[in-house]
């Protein structure tokens, strides 16, 4: 099945639940994820784990940028003969669901990963790790947060898209080669998911958002993310990785207009 007709059926069916289950603020649902899992990932099996975990606030202060932090214990995984190479991490009751899937790498170590995320209402983050063999595995946190996808909104637009793309990045310098450093990564971006709408016209805004976030490192893959418009507004990014030598490290990120924006920073010990 594609990606866009998964993500249709995801959105109608996410939308019928939300009518009959979330009419008014409510805690988080679980009946909403067996829909999401069948759409996405029909009948593959899927084993709910404790190497991969999701730290987040239980209530968080606004729904447009609830802070999330996701993590990979190599170890415990290896142990029971996992490696996970791929991370798709959904809010179950957002109108789209998928916020972003992680292409992962060796060189990323033990992973662990911080950036913000919209919450349209009380939903449960699931983070489902694929291996190389295509075994899924899970992990699940609820939180409490509301109103973060749609909206009135008042912009500027040649000022939004003006601004759009620019990079701050800040990259540890390392102790010594071969060990880990973190990155810190923010790109301005409205990421407009759609459903916000014009406080003129009232209108539906068209969707704007990074679609692409491709780190490499001297040359070599790190990591890619595939983004999408559950990512909050000037998406964040912090993680680590091994630096092997000195070398550029470097983001080539691109919107869903095909417009690319790119920074590297030199790291040298």
């Amino acid at each position: 099945m594609s990606m866009g007709k998964t993500l249709s059926i995801i959105w109608i069916a996410t939308a019928m639940l939300l009518t009959t289950s979330l009419s008014a603020f409510a805690e988080a649902d679980p009946e909403l994820w067996p829909v999401m899992r069948e759409a996405f990932f029909e009948k593959r099996a899927m084993k709910e784990v404790g190497f991969i975990k999701v730290d987040a606030p239980k209530r968080a202060e606004s729904g447009a940028q609830v802070p999330v932090t996701y993590s990979i214990d190599t170890a415990a995984a290896k142990a029971v003969g996992v490696k996970i190479v791929k991370l798709y991490a959904f809010v179950d009751a957002n109108p789209i669901p998928l916020t972003a899937t992680y292409h992962l790498t060796d060189a990323l170590g033990d992973f662990q990963l911080s950036t913000r995320i919209r919450f349209e209402t009380d939903a449960f983050v699931r983070l489902v790790g694929e291996d190389a063999a295509g075994k899924l595995y899970l992990a699940s946190r609820p939180i409490r947060a509301a109103g973060g996808c749609g909206g009135i909104v008042s912009n500027d637009e040649a000022a939004v898209r003006a601004a759009a793309g620019k990079i701050r990045m800040k990259v540890a310098k390392p102790k010594k080669f071969g060990t880990s450093i973190s990155a810190k990564v923010h790109i301005k971006h409205i990421m407009r998911t759609g459903l916000q709408r014009d406080l003129v016209s009232q209108g539906f805004l068209p969707p704007f958002y990074i679609k692409t976030a491709k780190f490499t490192y001297a040359g070599e893959p790190l990591m890619t993310i595939d983004v999408n418009v559950g990512t909050a507004e000037d998406p964040y990014f912090k993680f680590n990785f091994i630096p092997k030598k000195a070398g550029k490290f470097e983001l080539v990120a691109t919107d869903n207009e095909g417009k690319v924006f790119q920074k590297a920073l030199e790291v040298k010990s």
